[in-house]
């Protein structure tokens, strides 16, 4: 069964940086999508990123594009989200979710995924 675990979350200041990081274990992702979610308190879900099993298609939301990079190190068996000049409207709880995906299948539609990890808070404030 695969398990999957956020960390690098934590308090920024605006124009600051984080890197996320989503570690699997009990399968290897070689075979999986991944994607980056973040829900903050009232909001739906909503996706931020992400990546196909090959590593050679991503996508990004628009809110995002060009701050955040979505990467994944099959050797570690962990996805990064490296998070750039960072926002106050960033804040959130951040999730990885996994899908077992062929060639350059993707989604930023939480509802395709079937694995999740606990999620990582991330706040972005002064």
């Amino acid at each position: 069964q695969l398990q999957l675990v956020e960390s690098g979350g934590g308090l920024v200041q605006p124009g600051g940086s984080l890197r996320l990081s989503c570690a699997a274990s009990g399968r290897t992702l070689d075979y999986y999508a991944i994607g980056w979610f973040r829900q903050a308190p009232g909001k739906e879900r909503e996706g931020v990123s992400c990546v196909s099993s090959t590593g050679g298609s991503t996508n990004y939301a628009v809110s995002v594009k060009g701050r955040f990079t979505i990467s994944r190190d099959d050797a570690k068996n962990t996805v990064y989200l490296q998070m750039n000049s960072l926002k106050p409207e960033d804040t959130a709880v951040y999730y990885c979710a996994a899908e077992v995906a062929a060639n350059n299948w993707m989604s930023l539609d939480p509802d395709e995924y079937d694995d999740w990890g606990q999620g990582t808070q991330v706040t972005v404030s002064s």
